[in-house]
């Protein structure tokens, strides 16, 4: 073998080919790396108002002061009604409770739930609220809460987990 033949080989071979890999291995760690941070998880508020049809419920929990408890560390369960479920309400009636904390406070706590309940994990019964009272939840005919129909489910958050309802949950 010529040694003249195997650094130029080198050179124009192998290096090369050793460079594309390892340019091709740090552009798709960098990109695995961006993705990472991309798909970073959101509290239940963020995943909330990032949905688009939370915007009376991001509101109300604000005027209620539960925006910090439900960004803390959970995990929650929340039957969260959307923007037509609040529409449902007169406006009077839910002008009123927003500017009652008070009671604003009890309704929306009761759409809350301790721990986090997968929508395979749902079983008919009472549950008890962070409110203090109980919802009863139905499984024949689809899932409902109280009278509530549950129109999407299992929107995963990093502290807990949103099941959209399409009713406003008043407490008994």
């Amino acid at each position: 073998m010529n040694n003249r033949f195997v650094p130029h080989f080198w050179r124009t071979g192998i290096y090369q080919l050793v460079k594309i890999c390892m340019k091709k291995t740090i552009v798709t760690a960098v990109l695995a790396l961006g993705l990472a941070c991309a798909v970073q998880a959101k509290d239940i508020v963020d995943t909330a108002v990032a949905a688009g049809s939370f915007k009376t419920l991001a509101a109300a929990l604000g005027a209620a002061g539960l925006v910090d408890t439900l960004k803390g560390a959970g995990p929650f369960t929340v039957f969260a009604p959307t923007d037509e479920a609040f529409a449902k309400i007169p406006k009077a009636d839910l002008d009123a409770l927003l500017k009652d904390k008070a009671k604003l406070t009890s309704v929306l706590t009761y759409h809350v739930v301790a721990g986090k309940v997968m929508a395979a994990d749902v079983k008919a019964g009472k549950v008890k609220t962070v409110q203090g009272s109980e919802l009863t939840v139905t499984t024949s005919y689809g899932v409902k809460v109280d009278m509530s129909k549950v129109i999407k489910t299992d929107i995963v958050a990093d502290n807990g987990v949103i099941h959209v309802i399409d009713t406003v949950l008043m407490p008994k």
